[in-house]
């Protein structure tokens, strides 16, 4: 089968590989129909995640068909369409049993594209596939559902959970990029008194006040002086960082309030700065962390009720599976493409052959 290789920071290529197979008894096939690009990815081609390996094949997130399941698996077989999540659960862990599946200690957690190989493929093998995939309502596309799979739950417990978002609270999401867009419209099931969005690039403010937002400001302009303004210069009760630099992670920690939240949802490659010299004094909470995914159950029923915006809300381009490259290029140039979210449709039911 095809599928996108990483070959070392900077380098990767669309090329064949072996078939994927089952190896554990709670293990399932999957035949990739529809399949996304995430900011992540991107960090790691830069080379900002080190223990990705080279030869592993990328992506996270997908949604396809079930070809084969191991003898334990009990919640999907052969012929379900499901969405893949992009974190693992073992279930057994102590962790997993918190619900904090993203630091599964039983060989979960973010393994595909990260430790095993990942979803950009023609075909893809999940672990612990009972808790690891949800089978799909025929109310939801896959282009609607492989949002599912990452962005709205990180936006969901990374950003809204995470920060603690409440009623009249005034929300700040600095980086309206997919996640950002996520934070957005799950933050608006909490009634915020406002939300403003932050960002160097028009195209994805003008999303961001689509999704919701009540204001929006450039990163070129001040934005630190915007919310003051609209704060009575008391700042932000929750600050969402979705960027993943330094110079927005410590820009956030300068536009929350006292008493306020700083949620972190952007992956860092470089060291940012805490000045623990102004904020000691201000009883700010900083939160960081990997999406869990414990809510997709929750999301995917409010999808398929009309609850959350559509994939064409923020998905820009769409092309083909075996187009990976060339979705690549234009997702990595967005400031000049305007992407947003790109999905790429998986080949027909009988273009794949899958190991037995």
């Amino acid at each position: 089968m095809k599928a996108l290789v990483f070959q070392g920071p900077g380098q990767t290529s669309w090329q064949d590989v072996p078939d994927p197979g089952i190896k554990d008894a709670a293990d399932a096939v999957i035949r990739v129909e529809a399949v996304t690009i995430c900011g992540t990815d991107l960090h790691i081609i830069k080379g900002d995640v080190p223990e990705m390996a080279p030869g592993r094949v990328l992506g996270h997130e997908a949604v396809g068909e079930v070809v084969e399941v191991g003898s334990d698996v009990r919640t999907v077989r052969p012929g379900d369409r499901v969405l893949i999540s992009c974190i693992a659960a073992c279930g057994r862990c102590g962790f997993c049993r918190e619900n904090r599946y993203g630091q599964c200690r039983g060989g979960g957690g973010w393994v595909l594209g990260h430790l095993i190989d990942g979803t950009q493929a023609e075909c893809v093998r999940v672990p612990f596939a009972d808790l690891s995939v949800h089978p799909l309502p025929s109310a939801v596309t896959s282009e609607d559902a492989v949002l599912l799979a990452d962005i709205f739950p990180t936006g969901y417990e990374v950003g809204v959970l995470n920060g603690r978002v409440r009623p009249g609270d005034t929300v700040v999401v600095v980086g309206a990029g997919p996640i950002g867009l996520a934070t957005i419209a799950t933050a608006q099931l909490y009634t915020p008194g406002r939300i403003i969005a932050v960002d160097v690039a028009e195209s994805r403010l003008e999303a961001a006040r689509s999704m919701g937002a009540d204001a929006t400001v450039s990163a070129e302009e001040d934005p630190e002086q915007f919310v003051m303004d609209l704060t009575d210069g008391l700042g932000a009760d929750v600050v969402v960082e979705a960027v993943g630099v330094p110079e927005a992670f410590e820009q956030c920690t300068r536009i929350v309030r006292p008493g306020g939240h700083v949620a972190n949802i952007g992956v860092h490659g470089k060291p940012a700065a805490l000045h623990l010299e102004d904020l000691w004094i201000k009883d700010v909470t900083i939160t960081t962390g990997l999406v869990d995914t414990h809510s997709t159950p929750l999301l995917l029923r409010m999808m398929a009720a009309g609850r959350l915006p559509a994939a064409s809300a923020m998905v820009t381009h769409r092309f083909e599976l075996g187009q990976m490259e060339e979705a690549y290029e234009v997702f990595s140039g967005a400031a000049h493409t305007g992407a947003l979210k790109v999905v790429l449709g998986g080949p027909k039911h009988d273009e794949v052959s899958v190991a037995a």
